[in-house]
């Protein structure tokens, strides 16, 4: 079991179950939609955000990606990691069919992959110290080719393919994501590997 300072929102229960197995910390859930009407909820989200910080701990499908801005909109945003989960096709064991886009949620996920995720994210494991890099900025992805000029949109497609990263990311979703996954150095190395791939 590995202690986290942050507090962590997950969507449901059945998330929530899953992740207490993995990790000590304070467990949200939002109730899927639910969130956007329950005040009390997010009066406690934010509380608690402002205390000892929150990650965002949703599914990778449009649903997901919906609370994850949601709560984006509702939380300042220095008090906010993201966490986010690959794109891995399937169904969890308790459902008789996969959701509509047929990929694995958050309870869907072994623990080793959880706790990758959360360590992506800069979550705060008690014990450790994390030393702080140099995050990618929208200025590395139009360096690289990968906003801002022709093809960057088919580009960018296929390096988030590439790095099992979620479909739904927006462009600002994507630039955090990198950051949170990989160096400068590790960007530019696996762009121009996906360059030489195509050529």
């Amino acid at each position: 079991m590995v202690k986290i300072r942050e507090a962590i929102v997950v969507e449901g229960r059945y998330d929530k179950n899953t992740l207490s197995q993995v990790v000590d910390a304070p467990i949200f859930e939002t109730n899927g939609f639910g969130i956007r009407k329950d005040k009390a909820q997010m009066d406690l989200l934010r509380r608690v955000a402002e205390q000892r910080g929150l990650i965002v701990f949703t599914d990778s499908d449009g649903a997901g990606f919906v609370i994850r801005n949601f709560l984006k909109g509702a939380i300042p945003e220095k008090y906010l990691k993201h966490a986010y989960i690959p794109d891995i096709p399937g169904k969890e064991r308790r459902k008789s069919a996969p959701g509509k886009e047929g990929k694995l949620g958050v309870e869907g996920m072994t623990p080793e992959i959880l706790l990758a995720c959360l360590k992506r994210a800069g979550a705060t494991i008690l014990g450790e110290d994390t030393p702080a890099e140099q995050p990618i900025t929208k200025q590395d992805l139009f360096e690289l080719g990968l906003s801002g000029g022709a093809n960057a949109s088919e580009k960018r497609k296929k390096l988030m393919k590439k790095l099992a990263l979620p479909e739904h990311l927006s462009p600002n979703g994507l630039v955090q994501a990198l950051s949170l996954l990989y160096t400068r150095e590790e960007l530019a190395a696996l762009e121009a590997q996906l360059e030489t791939e195509h050529d």
